[in-house]
């Protein structure tokens, strides 16, 4: 098992934990300010692959000169080289859904699914 610490790259933490577990074929548990990588058969996964996909990724983003990959036995962490850290604001606004308890129907308005609602009690 391999932990990363992303604290100074909090904002962009799902895309980060996505890519580096595809580019690592590993499954990731998502923790507050680290996640952790395993395989299903307990291998030993290579760090150098890891920090090579976690700069890959900074690179992609156009972060790769401001951050860097520190490795510490089994323990990774991604630094500011400046004190900066990333902070991005999302440009999508996630919409609130609403499900039926009943039948499982999916509506983004409330009132929808009010409506709906009523007809399970006729």
């Amino acid at each position: 098992m391999l932990t990363v610490d992303f604290t100074d790259v909090l904002s962009i933490k799902n895309e980060l934990v996505v890519y580096v577990s595809d580019a690592v074929a590993a499954i990731p548990t998502l923790k507050q300010h680290q996640f952790t990588l395993s395989t299903l058969d307990d291998e030993i996964i290579d760090i150098a692959i890891v920090i090579t996909a976690i700069k890959k990724f900074l690179d992609s983003i156009g972060e790769g000169n401001n951050f860097a990959v520190i490795s510490n036995n089994d323990s990774i962490n991604i630094k500011s080289i400046s004190g900066t850290v990333i902070e991005r604001t999302t440009t999508t606004t996630q919409q609130e859904m609403f499900s039926c308890t009943h039948c499982g129907f999916v509506t983004r308005y409330e009132v929808e699914l009010n409506v709906h609602m009523r007809i399970h009690y006729l």
